[in-house]
């Protein structure tokens, strides 16, 4: 009976042919844009005009009402957007918290590395100064030469 080869191998992980790269983050991005957007002048200014030709057009009825005078399709539109627009910016929010947290800890860390580096440039600098007690100067030489000479002055006949 002939062997059927295969060219799978069992100790290897098939490779799908199409895949799907998700970027886990896309969304969180989006949300931060869209709340930087929402905190915006322009973002008001923009609904403002939106809110005033609404209320204009459907008490002019120049189109038809199609929102009569309590405005409740209009109140169920700002609802929404509160709807959508806290959530987002919570999220953008608590994205900038992480971003703060690993900031301050990179901040602590190079504070640690500052600090262990003063203190180790203090100890060697306090060496240098022990080291540099014992060195003989050209004064204490000269001072201790002079001595000698004197000594040897006195000891001449």
């Amino acid at each position: 009976m002939p062997e059927i080869i295969s060219n799978r191998r069992l100790d290897q992980p098939r490779v799908s042919r199409a895949r799907l790269e998700v970027d886990p983050d896309w969304f969180a991005r989006l949300s931060e844009r869209i709340a930087r957007f929402l905190g915006t002048g322009r973002f008001l200014a923009i609904q403002t005009v939106v809110v005033v030709i609404w209320i204009a057009l459907n008490l002019s009825a120049i189109f038809g009402q199609w929102d009569p005078y309590p405005f409740i399709l209009l109140n169920l539109a700002f609802s929404t957007q509160a709807a959508y627009a806290a959530p987002l910016i919570l999220l953008a929010q608590n994205r900038q918290d992480d971003r703060d947290r690993v900031a301050l800890e990179e901040d602590r860390a190079r504070a640690e590395r500052t600090k262990a580096d003063t203190e180790y440039l203090a100890r060697e600098l306090a060496a240098l100064r022990v080291a540099i007690g014992e060195v003989a100067t050209r004064d204490y030489l000269r001072g201790e030469l002079d001595k000698l000479s004197d000594r040897l002055d006195a000891q001449r006949p």
